[in-house]
């Protein structure tokens, strides 16, 4: 193929829907298609759906790939992940456009925060990299260091929601390590993965330091994470997928994160701005409620639920449906028909099962993607509602009389992912952030992060720790160098 057959024109803007396989497209024999949930008669692609022998082609070449990256001093490698971050700050634009596109995030949060996040990501762990000071120390007459030594080649499985960005929070510590990378985007969303592959080749990154697999995860996925040639598998997803992945990484001894989603709560204290909590709780509903982080369920302290649900219901009715690329707009449509019809299920058997729907409940318009805000005050805390994550703009009410009570409903789920709390003491901040189980939870705010803070969940939300050194270390083989004293000069 040419490279005018690779790559397909969207909006003015040329996108391969190819694999990138050391440092070159490369086409499968099937394709699937890509459709915008903007418009879904509008096809944006046929993407390649790749098999296995795609697969390991792709790993092959990380394995050689691994050797040419890792060998790169720490101050080169530095240098070519601040020139890719660069090229990606150069064309945030083009980026949002497409993904805008791709799977219907509000352009404007694209362009002025999400995206600019992925360059952001690179230049993070490429500081962390060059700021390392090895762990060293002197026991029982030998001087000791702990080494970081780069583990090898690292699948990258990323969902599609903000695909980018969550792309970049994942590739951007595996390269920094040292690590070669292969990256499988979600089927659903799969364009602005692929435009990471051309940056990276621009940067200059060696040819299989980095890989592009498109296609479906029961198929390729499953096949890149049960080669054993892979050292390191870092994923994004559901729990029953990870599941699988799971099985495959242990069957090789291969080290696996995931963060799997989560059924955050967002407490909100008599003593909080209320105004304020509504607010805030009012944008939970915001893309669609596809946020793994959102505060879902909300807990309310009964002295206050009135005024809460006055506030709220104000700051709802106030959201706009539209294009995603229109400034006003803010909600978005869900990502798939499949995905709307898992919500509106969700829905459904809430209200066969006598759970009260206080509003909302439906499709804004019947033949669209758009699900009207839904808030959901359930019969019981065993609700399906109340203990499954949904991924769809429907928030559940719940109240309570004490802290205990409060903690309570919020650790009540299988989840641990987030927690939201509001309230203007500090000493109930610090007694209710401890002890709500959950990997982040922030008190009068929501989704502020600090790169440097480890990211995962308790519970079904995840295994393991994203985010600054726990990244590294995890994309590391971790070495102890022992050396006698005084028996070398």
């Amino acid at each position: 193929m040419n490279k005018a057959e690779l790559t397909t024109n969207i909006d003015g803007i040329s996108v391969s829907p190819h694999n990138f396989i050391n440092g070159r497209r490369v086409a499968s024999k099937d394709c699937f298609e890509v459709r915008s949930p903007l418009d879904w008669t509008r096809k944006l692609a046929e993407v390649s759906r790749s098999d296995e022998a795609i697969a390991h082609d792709a790993v092959s070449a990380a394995v050689e790939g691994f050797k040419h990256w890792s060998s790169f001093s720490t101050s080169r490698r530095v240098e070519v992940l601040y020139r890719l971050a660069d090229l990606i700050d150069a064309n945030v634009a083009k980026i949002s456009t497409i993904e805008c596109l791709d799977m219907a995030m509000l352009h404007e949060s694209l362009r002025l925060r999400v995206i600019p996040r992925g360059a952001l990501n690179f230049r993070a762990y490429a500081d962390l990299v060059a700021e390392h000071t090895e762990r060293s120390w002197h026991s029982k007459g030998t001087a000791n260091r702990v080494i970081r030594d780069a583990a090898g080649p690292a699948v990258v499985i990323t969902p599609w929601n903000a695909p980018f960005m969550l792309a970049t929070w994942k590739v951007a510590p595996a390269l920094a390590a040292g690590n070669s990378v292969i990256l499988k985007p979600a089927e659903w969303a799969p364009l602005s993965a692929s435009m990471l592959a051309d940056f990276i080749n621009e940067a200059g990154f060696p040819e299989g330091a980095f890989n592009v697999v498109q296609g479906l995860g029961s198929e390729v996925g499953a096949s890149l994470v049960a080669d054993p040639r892979v050292r390191r598998i870092s994923f994004t997803g559901s729990p029953a997928t990870a599941q699988h992945i799971g099985v495959a990484a242990a069957r090789n001894i291969v080290p696996f994160t995931a963060e799997l989603g989560g059924k955050g709560p967002l407490i909100v204290f008599a003593d909080a701005d209320i105004d304020g909590a509504a607010k805030k709780a009012a944008a939970q509903f915001e893309d669609s409620g596809q946020v793994c982080l959102a505060g879902t369920r909300l807990l309310v302290e009964r002295a206050v639920k009135q005024e809460f649900m006055d506030r709220f219901s104000s700051y709802t009715d106030q959201h706009v449906f539209g294009d995603s690329r229109e400034p006003a707009t803010t909600l978005s449509p869900a990502i798939h028909p499949i995905h709307l019809e898992r919500v509106e299920g969700f829905v459904e058997r809430a209200r066969q099962a006598g759970d009260k729907i206080i509003f909302g409940g439906a499709r804004y318009d019947p033949e669209k993607l758009w699900y009207k805000p839904t808030l959901i005050e359930p019969k019981s805390n065993q609700s399906e509602v109340v203990q499954k994550e949904i991924f769809g703009p429907v928030l559940t009410l719940q109240t309570f009389d004490s802290e205990e009570q409060a903690v309570e409903l919020a650790n009540s789920t299988a989840y641990g992912l987030s927690g939201i709390v509001y309230t203007s003491s500090s000493a109930r901040a610090s007694r209710i952030g401890r002890a709500v189980r959950a990997g982040t939870v922030w008190v009068n705010s929501f989704l502020i992060r600090d790169l440097s803070a480890p990211f995962g969940g308790y519970g079904i939300s995840g295994i393991g720790r994203e985010g600054g050194d726990y990244s590294l270390d995890f994309h590391s083989d971790l070495k102890t160098l022992q050396i006698l004293e005084d028996s070398v000069s």
